[in-house]
């Protein structure tokens, strides 16, 4: 094990490589004025608590004003606060205010589509078939004699048709829109140059305001081929008629240029370009990351995968190869607003997720579920790369499964006839204080209901009881982070995995690699406690060590107590 000492971490002055990125939904995050829904408002009286925690930006997922038929991922203005969060002036203090506290700020744009309330998708309804408002968007006649079919059978995203049938004034049938995801989110037409020049300027109007990041939501699946062919059966590279066209690089192209703009001008470093992007295809994935694209991409993949070692050895493996040859960082994520929270998805007898496979009833163990996913947060906060941290995973939140279906709000749901339970359930407003609903949720005195009902239970999840905890996920995720925030070792940097040459313990169903300084995570999915390497500093353990040996389903991090100098 004496080569462990002999690994480097860079130096790098790009956030986005190495940084603690916390994940807001703002409608559940905190209520500020007492309606039951969370706000700006709310967020800023809570800073403090994110401060504290050790986080060093917060994304939000869009606060633009929007009819909310897809939670706020139907934009009716980028340039005005949807008015149950607030307003411009509102967002702006909140910018600035975390600023203050070293916090950047990261807003989510929805380039695929708006909502079907914008002032263009309303222009394009009062205008005529072949109008220059409508070429904004996908708007075809229909096949079949009478033209009563869809121009093509694409799959949507939330279940159902992607083409809507217009009335003509008259009352006759009119043409078709394309919506890969609801009808109220009309996809744009990403061939249009005022589509294209309207989302840079978006870009600046934020960059402008002191945001540090944009998300870039489905950022896959702006460009449709215009021929509107079926998808083939297997589509080879670049082949797919609505996913992953080789026209959206030009795209990105501009949006880094726009980045480029403000890379001298930002308090906290330069301007980051972060895509949501599922794909399969590795090189595929890594080709948005080119030194002229995106600085960064979710990897969706590791957090999709079985609480398996060799699943997780695999993920790892897959996105760092990936990532190496074009030298963008990798980023790690264990859930977020759309996927089934981490300790319930942990506790089942399939602990990946896919979203064809959600569905109601789905036995899960939490006291194991809540055991992995401690384990989980120390084996990710370790891997080399940014950290993101779903509101909610730092105080070990189950998944809401028994809300009443007349909660319910997802179109996920509403659009599978109930099939799909949706994502509401990893939604519901956060527990900060107090014995019963709404927690400390509301300002005191409060009366309106939290938009979705919060468990009776949720008592022992507060802030305010896992403050004085010791053990609890909380205190877990502070020290966590206090950790990744002072160890030059953890962030970007370099890695190197561990086997049994390095330890007689390091067997495949333990996960054990090395970071920079003498740095140790060690993680134990076997069912078999092991002992440690003797000459190995304990610095923090997910569970608490049994005998002196790592227990099952737990992560440990290490400092060798000897090793040799580093070296360049």
């Amino acid at each position: 094990m004496d080569a462990l000492g002999t690994l480097l971490t860079p130096s790098t002055n790009s956030w986005w490589r190495g940084d603690t990125i916390y994940q807001i939904y703002p409608r559940s995050f905190a209520d500020g004025n007492g309606d039951g829904t969370g706000d700006l408002r709310g967020v800023r009286q809570r800073l403090p608590y994110l401060k504290e925690l050790g986080i060093n930006a917060i994304w939000y997922t869009p606060w633009y004003e929007s009819p909310l038929a897809d939670g706020g991922y139907d934009v009716a203005n980028y340039r005005r606060i949807d008015p149950a969060f607030g307003d411009l002036a509102e967002a702006e203090a909140l910018i600035q205010d975390a600023l203050a506290l070293g916090i950047r700020t990261i807003v989510d744009v929805v380039p695929n589509h708006v909502s079907a309330a914008h002032r263009w998708f309303q222009q394009a309804l009062a205008a005529e078939p072949g109008s220059p408002e409508r070429a904004r968007f996908w708007f075809h006649p229909g096949l079949g004699e009478n033209g009563d079919q869809p121009p093509t059978h694409w799959p949507n995203n939330f279940a159902g048709p992607t083409w809507t049938r217009l009335t003509n004034a008259d009352g006759t049938p009119g043409e078709w829109y394309l919506h890969l995801f609801d009808p109220e989110q009309p996809d744009l037409n990403w061939s249009h140059p005022e589509v294209v020049q309207e989302h840079e300027d978006i870009l600046r109007f934020w960059f402008d305001r002191g945001v540090a990041g944009i998300r870039i939501d489905s950022a896959a699946l702006l460009v449709k081929d215009p021929a509107l062919p079926e998808i083939p059966e297997n589509p080879g590279p670049g082949e797919h008629p609505n996913t992953d066209r080789d026209e959206l690089h030009t795209i990105y192209r501009g949006w880094r240029r726009v980045a480029e703009e403000y890379r001298d001008r930002a308090p906290l470093g330069g301007r980051a370009l972060i895509g949501e992007i599922w794909l399969p295809d590795a090189e595929r994935f890594a080709a948005y990351l080119r030194p002229d694209e995106m600085h960064t991409a979710f990897n969706f993949d590791f957090m999709t995968r079985q609480w398996k070692a060799e699943e997780l050895r695999a993920s790892i493996d897959l996105m760092r190869d990936a990532h190496a040859p074009i030298g963008a960082p990798c980023t790690w994520v264990l859930s977020n607003h759309d996927v089934t929270r981490v300790v319930t998805r942990y506790g089942r007898e399939d602990s990946s997720f896919e979203f064809l496979k959600k569905r109601r009833g789905i036995p899960t163990d939490l006291a194991l579920g809540t055991r992995r996913a401690r384990a989980a947060a120390l084996l990710t906060a370790a891997l080399p790369g940014s950290l993101y941290i779903w509101q909610g995973d730092e105080l070990g939140l189950p998944e809401v499964e028994d809300l009443p279906d007349e909660e319910r709000q997802d179109p996920m749901f509403h659009r599978s006839n109930g099939v799909d339970p949706g994502r509401d359930g990893c939604r519901v407003p956060l527990p900060w204080s107090g014995q019963e609903p709404p927690f400390g949720f509301e300002p005191e005195g409060s009366t309106a209901p939290t938009w979705l009902s919060q468990p009776a239970d949720w008592n022992t999840y507060t802030v305010e009881a896992q403050r004085k905890d010791p053990g609890s996920m909380l205190n877990l995720y502070r020290r966590m982070l206090e950790f990744r925030e002072r160890d030059a070792a953890l962030g970007d940097g370099p890695f190197r995995w561990l086997t049994a040459a390095d330890h007689a313990g390091f067997g495949p169903e333990v996960l054990a690699f090395a970071r920079a300084d003498g740095f140790i995570s060690v993680t134990n999915f076997s069912g078999e406690p092991f002992a440690l390497p003797e000459r190995a500093q304990l610095l923090l353990s997910s569970s608490p060590l049994e005998g002196g040996l790592l227990p099952a389903d737990t992560t440990a991090w290490l400092r060798l107590t000897q090793h040799p100098s580093r070296t360049n």
